[in-house]
């Protein structure tokens, strides 16, 4: 192995490079200058996005361990961009004088979960993947608790990581099922050997509940909403998203390479989990006043969306999943964004508090009409392209059941999405949130929002650029 290989790991050095850049610069900053490695860190991260669309080398490291491909890297820049306007929206809210003291640990802490995505997005190997998934989800705890004078944030930190040690003892569980029949954990020679007898049917089940509990799917779902909840906004915003999606990408890699000769098993099984997580997620949002909790019942029931394009079991299926976490990207952090704002100046989180927004800070709120426009699928914004092609991709495969089932759903979703639009511009109160301007590193991480949700839907290249990147069965 040659000096020259190792950029095919181009991501996880780069990141591992500014990780060390953050901790040598706390060494050497003093009490007084700690604010300045926001800006540092955050202008640093953005580097490191810009650098992720440089030419890639494609190959394999270890053995096969660890892969790297244009899909792979597709992957990862999507991760970096909502990743950078997590950072860029937390800007502000890192300058509150109970964080001055932690903002080198939000920085590195991120990053560090960060690299394990990649690494475990990259996996040619089950031990590789595992890691990966322990080295981005360790972290996660500790961000979920980074509130330290709150109860309910040190709780959904417990939360976190006892769910997670969980779901991982669940998912090792089947994977040693699966190593005992096939005698491997390196992808291509487990897909080689597997065949559909009980024991590989059950391991998979194991190793389908454990990815189920990273992406809250039903009925794996139920610490989503206290975690959400308990954490800080901008926390909660890259569990839902940035956290997700990884879990998403790995997840349907795995399907299309490791398991598809039992296709015909698990595609019944992502049927009806998608059925319960989409139908579950929408009528417990549509109970929610608080909206933390509101946008984690959301993220639920657009966790089962994905997964329509996870049973497409194609080229189709694989791109319309990255071009839909794209969007989702985009949409659900422009809705946070405004949630985190609105907490930050007024620290109000209730739907209530929300009535007649618009007459007082109209621009955070066409910001939310439009991430809620894009969640519920509504023309022309972006979210509508991504759900259509998730239903092409279902029904390309002659799942009709499954497509009108999730367009019925669409509808339920719309109702309780436009529950906030009314509640801004239509609802009166007699005691409005007041006033107030935004700074510009929150006006910044919207604008990029705002742009992204409307760009992404009229790029009619983008769609077809991520599907020539993408594979399938």
């Amino acid at each position: 192995m040659n000096p020259e290989s190792f950029m095919i790991m181009r991501h996880e050095l780069v990141l591992t490079l500014a990780f060390v850049f953050i901790l040598v610069a706390e060494v050497f900053t003093g009490e007084r200058n700690k604010e300045k490695i926001k800006s540092i860190a955050v202008a640093l991260f953005a580097i490191v996005t810009a650098a992720g669309f440089l030419p890639a080398a494609t190959g394999s490291l270890f053995g096969g361990m660890y892969e790297a491909s244009g899909t792979t890297t597709l992957m990862k820049n999507i991760l970096n961009i909502g990743t950078l306007i997590v950072l860029i929206q937390s800007y502000t809210w890192l300058g509150r004088p109970e964080n001055r003291d932690r903002i080198h640990e939000y920085f590195l802490l991120l990053i560090s979960t960060l690299i394990g995505m990649n690494f475990m997005i990259s996996s040619g190997h089950f031990l590789m993947f595992y890691l990966g998934i322990e080295l981005a989800t360790i972290p996660l705890a500790a961000l979920a608790a980074y509130d330290r004078y709150q109860n309910r944030s040190a709780e959904a930190g417990i939360k976190l990581i006892l769910i997670s040690t969980l779901s991982s003892g669940i998912l090792l569980f089947g994977l040693s099922m699966i190593y005992g029949v096939t005698g491997s954990l390196y992808f291509p020679e487990v897909a080689a050997k597997l065949t559909s007898v009980p024991l590989v049917i059950m391991g998979f089940i194991f190793f389908f509940a454990g990815m189920g509990f990273k992406m809250s799917l039903v009925p794996f779902h139920l610490w989503t909403a206290d975690v959400y909840e308990g954490a800080p906004v901008n926390v909660t915003s890259y569990l839902s998203v940035i956290s997700k999606g990884a879990a998403a990408f790995i997840f349907i890699i795995i399907l299309f390479r490791v398991f598809p000769v039992i296709s015909m098993t698990w595609e019944k099984v992502i049927w009806v989990i998608a059925v319960m997580t989409i139908t579950i997620g929408n009528l417990f949002a549509l109970r929610q006043k608080n909206m933390k909790r509101f946008l984690a019942f959301s993220s639920i029931a657009q966790a089962g969306f994905f997964l329509l394009g996870f049973i497409g079991g194609n080229r189709l299926g694989m791109t319309t999943v990255i071009y839909y976490a794209l969007i989702y990207i985009f949409s659900n952090l422009a809705a946070f964004g405004v949630v985190s704002v609105i907490a930050e100046k007024t620290g109000k989180e209730n739907m209530d508090d929300y009535d007649g927004l618009y007459r007082t800070n109209p621009g955070l709120s066409i910001t939310l009409m439009l991430a809620m426009f894009s969640l519920a699928g509504i023309p022309p914004v972006a979210g509508f392209f991504g759900k259509f092609f998730l239903f092409v991709a279902a029904a390309e495969k002659g799942f009709y059941v499954l497509v009108t089932i999730a367009v019925l759903n669409t509808i339920i979703a719309l109702y309780y999405y436009l529950l906030v639009v009314k509640a801004m511009f239509i609802n009166k109160s007699e005691a409005p949130i007041a006033s107030f301007r935004s700074d510009f590193m929150q006006k910044l991480g919207l604008a990029i929002c705002i742009a992204g949700i409307v760009v992404t839907g009229f790029a009619s290249g983008l769609f077809e650029m991520i599907r020539n990147l993408s594979y399938g069965i």
